[in-house]
């Protein structure tokens, strides 16, 4: 088998399930997981849109849910692509992540935007309820590697 052929080979799949405070310090430490596991892995996906939409995700899950109960972040690498789902304790689903809010978001106010983000920047979003509460997740692609000259 030549070297070509191992690196047009998709990553194999591996998944991760990590345990999070539930406080605004969740949001750098998800932030940095997702970085480091699509980034050890050379897995593809675009890390810095992973790491804002994971950061959405989690600081969503701390501001709307109430409790100490932790979130949980669960990142899974697939040949195509990855998969980031945090799970919070709320059953409630997110409000306007499947089905846009017809009205634009205030540019005068600080909060809003997440949910369009995640809709527009992923390949796919969604949330399933769970037996604690519900998962919201989102999935980006894998990304061609760009060939540059020397």
């Amino acid at each position: 088998m030549n070297g070509t052929a191992l690196q047009d080979r998709p990553p194999a799949s591996a998944s991760w399930r990590i345990a999070l405070p539930h406080s605004a310090a969740a949001v750098p430490v998800a932030r940095a997981l997702v970085r480091t596991a699509l980034a050890e892995l050379e897995h593809g996906a675009d890390c810095d849109t992973a790491e804002l939409l994971t950061a959405e995700l989690v600081a969503n899950a701390v501001e709307h849910t109430s409790g100490d109960t932790p979130i949980e972040l669960v990142v899974e690498l697939l040949p195509t692509g990855c998969q980031v789902e945090v799970h919070d304790p709320d059953p409630a689903p997110p409000g306007h992540l499947t089905q846009p809010d017809i009205r634009d978001p205030d540019p005068w106010q600080e909060h809003g935007r997440g949910l369009l983000l995640i809709r527009a920047l992923s390949s796919s979003c969604g949330h399933r309820p769970t037996e604690t509460g519900k998962a919201v997740w989102f999935r980006l692609p894998v990304v061609p590697h760009q060939w540059h000259p020397a």
